[in-house]
């Protein structure tokens, strides 16, 4: 994963290209769980409605809904997020995105006139720090595990852990760890806490690590670590690092915080 210094610079400026967009994660109002919902979305027009494993919208043309950039008259089925193509539902300038997360369907709201958007002033970061760029050795669990943690919404859902990343910090002799999820492509990713959480940077960070090798070799570099979706807008459910994953000492690179006006 070696990166140079230019490949950081550029992507902490794409971080905040992505950010401040008319419907990046500084635009989102709120999500709304549909099985929790009595009234419909609030200030939002049409009936959403779940019909088996599916949404249904229906609404009438004068009320301004477009699915695929269709004027709605009458009702539609919805892909979710997750969907290969999910739909693209617009009211106005606001996105209505509608995701599935372990079984259960949400509006997101995207409004490009938030508050939060319109006091962004950027995203804080410690100076790029080499030493920070550790070789790492993951370790798999001999079955990948599931774990219960509070998630930003305040409900608890599942984490998928797959093993554990070993390294040794600046400054220190003995390693460290932290639980790790993977992917599909054999890429690692960590939710972790330092002490420093909470104080000088947000309460906690993600970190992407590239697929070891046959040896379990990889590196950690915490110059990548970044604000999670919810450092952005109260309404993300990004998950709260498992037990374990708080290391006790300070990590003086990555992300700190998003900087308002």
């Amino acid at each position: 994963m070696s990166s140079s210094l230019d490949d950081w610079k550029h992507w902490r400026d794409d971080r905040v290209v992505v950010a401040r967009a008319p419907h990046g994660p500084l635009a989102l109002t709120g999500t709304y769980w549909l099985a929790d919902l009595r009234e419909g979305l609030p200030g939002v027009p049409g009936r959403w409605e779940l019909q088996g494993s599916c949404v249904v919208l229906t609404a009438a043309r004068h009320d301004g809904l477009e699915v695929d950039h269709v004027a709605l008259d009458g009702s539609v089925r919805l892909c979710p997020d997750t969907a290969p193509k999910p739909s693209l539902i617009t009211h106005g300038g606001r996105l209505l995105l509608l995701i599935l997360r372990e079984g259960e369907y949400a509006v997101r709201i995207y409004d490009p006139a938030s508050a939060a958007r319109s006091a962004f002033a950027g995203i804080d970061a410690h100076p790029y720090d080499a030493a920070w760029a550790l070789p790492a050795r993951f370790t798999p669990y001999p079955q990948a595990r599931t774990v219960p943690v509070e998630n930003a919404d305040g409900r608890e859902r599942g984490l998928a852990l797959a093993g554990e990343v070993a390294f040794t910090p600046p400054g220190r002799r003995e390693p460290l760890t932290l639980q790790v999820g993977q992917a599909e492509d054999g890429s690692l990713s960590a939710v972790f806490a330092d002490t420093g959480s909470g104080k000088q940077v947000f309460r906690f960070r993600f970190l992407d690590l590239p697929a070891p090798d046959a040896d379990g070799l990889t590196e950690i570099d915490f110059n990548w670590a970044h604000l999670p979706p919810c450092a952005f807008a109260d309404h993300f459910i990004c998950p709260f690092p498992p037990p374990g994953n708080t290391l006790p000492l300070a990590v003086a690179a990555g992300e700190k915080r998003v900087l308002q006006h």
